[in-house]
């Protein structure tokens, strides 16, 4: 069994073990267990029912500034509420970041304090599918103050803010990498593994879509990916700048009709340190999400362990294998990169790198980037087996366009927006 000794990341105020020992045990902690939870008055903001779109979805022309949607403005605000009650172990605002020079533009940021206040964890790191373990932090375990609000579909065409019972929620993550870092916890009273699902992944992408803003991305690492909790959760921020992988060219995959009808495209990255797929598309928002978790398990299936970035306003997807646990578990990582201490989870590898060392950021360039996400990334002929597991378990038929395009059909459509505003600092 491969394992790495690692240090987990807080996530909740609740993950203190000592801390959750002082708490009264039972309803008196107001969880999110079984024992407060049916019994709560948490709001719940309830999407509008699923109708066939158009198969029209719209772009943000990040050129110009665009309002923020009712939902976001909801979301972010009660995020700062959460601040000024001081939920959070520290101040991400007060985070320094700068754009490094280079071709992608890759973000740095320095945040010494995500690496304080941890406690050590035996994690296993070849098992991409573990059952839930109760006994150990999940998040039936969190204050009901570190949630924003319930997150469901509701049963009519308009979205609403509305008062009633849903196990879906959005909560604080107390050790934030950026302004507005939220966790979605699908069906919280399941108790279900970190592993995705078809409906679990729709409601991933729903929060991307009713966010309205290309800038506010949602993200997911699966176990041995650097999921550090095995209770179903994705994560998501705001960060108003493009990502160095939205704007990566990318090479056309043809996968038959089954996934032509649906009006789904597939590409591959093309000239980016992580090799990975892309999604968009799709006649519905379904057509979409179901594309990409049938590919996700697959990969789960397959033992594979995955990251994946929801971009765009929910109309891309990035489906990204990695292997950095493997790799540091067998003694093949450089030791410039062990050294740094960094976790490429779905954020690093797409481009928003989070430093815990100030030499570390103030040597940050373009070159150390592509060697940290080197390390990540599938080789080149393992990458083709994994399309392959995909695109059979699917039934879809697998061929490369040798036109990479890098432009037009670049995976941002952000790209225009060149006066990208230097975040700092």
């Amino acid at each position: 069994m491969l394992t790495i000794k690692r240090v987990a990341k807080v996530l909740s105020n609740y993950q203190d073990d000592d801390a959750y020992e002082n708490q009264q045990v039972g309803c008196g902690r107001n969880c999110l267990g079984n024992c407060c939870l049916p019994a709560s008055t948490l709001p719940v903001y309830a999407i509008k029912k699923d109708q066939e779109d158009s198969g029209e979805h719209v772009v943000m022309n990040s050129s110009q500034e665009q309002p923020r949607s009712s939902f976001l403005n909801l979301l972010l605000g009660q995020w700062e509420d959460r601040m000024r009650r001081g939920l959070f172990r520290y101040d991400v605002t007060n985070c320094k970041t700068k754009i490094i020079p280079g071709k992608y533009g890759f973000i740095a940021q320095l945040n010494e304090g995500r690496h304080l206040k941890k406690r050590p964890t035996e994690f296993r790191i070849d098992q991409v599918l573990q059952p839930f373990d109760d006994s150990k932090f999940n998040f039936t375990k969190v204050g009901q103050e570190e949630v924003l609000f319930r997150f469901e579909k509701g049963n009519d065409c308009n979205s609403h803010f509305q008062a009633y019972c849903s196990p879906s929620v959005v909560a604080i993550n107390v050790s934030p990498i950026e302004y507005g870092h939220v966790l979605l916890i699908p069906h919280v009273l399941d108790c279900l593994p970190q592993r995705i699902d078809h409906d679990s992944f729709l409601l991933a992408v729903h929060l991307a879509k009713e966010a309205a803003d290309a800038f506010f991305r949602v993200g997911y690492n699966s176990l041995g990916a650097f999921a550090t909790i095995n209770h179903l959760h994705f994560q998501a921020y705001h960060l108003d700048v493009p990502f160095p992988i939205e704007k990566a060219p990318i090479r056309r995959i043809y996968t038959g009709k089954r996934l032509q009808d649906r009006g789904v495209i597939v590409s591959e990255l093309s000239d980016y340190p992580v090799r990975g797929l892309v999604f968009e598309g799709g006649n519905s928002v379904q057509d979409l999400s179901d594309a990409v978790a049938g590919a996700c398990i697959c990969l789960q299936n397959n033992n594979i362990p995955f990251n994946v970035l929801i971009s765009d306003c929910g109309t891309r997807v990035f489906l990204l294998p990695q292997c950095f646990a493997e790799k540091q578990a067998l003694g093949e990582v450089t030791q410039e990169v062990l050294d740094a201490q960094v976790n490429p989870a779905v954020w690093e590898i797409s481009g928003h790198i989070v430093l815990k060392r100030r030499e570390d950021y103030d040597d940050a360039s373009e070159e150390y980037a592509y060697r940290l996400l080197a390390e990540v990334s599938l080789s080149e002929e393992r990458f083709h087996e994994v399309k392959a597991y995909i695109m059979e378990a699917a039934g879809y038929q697998m061929g490369e366009d040798n036109k990479v395009n890098n432009k037009e059909d670049c995976i941002c459509k952000l790209q225009k927006k060149e006066q990208t505003k230097l975040i700092n600092i």
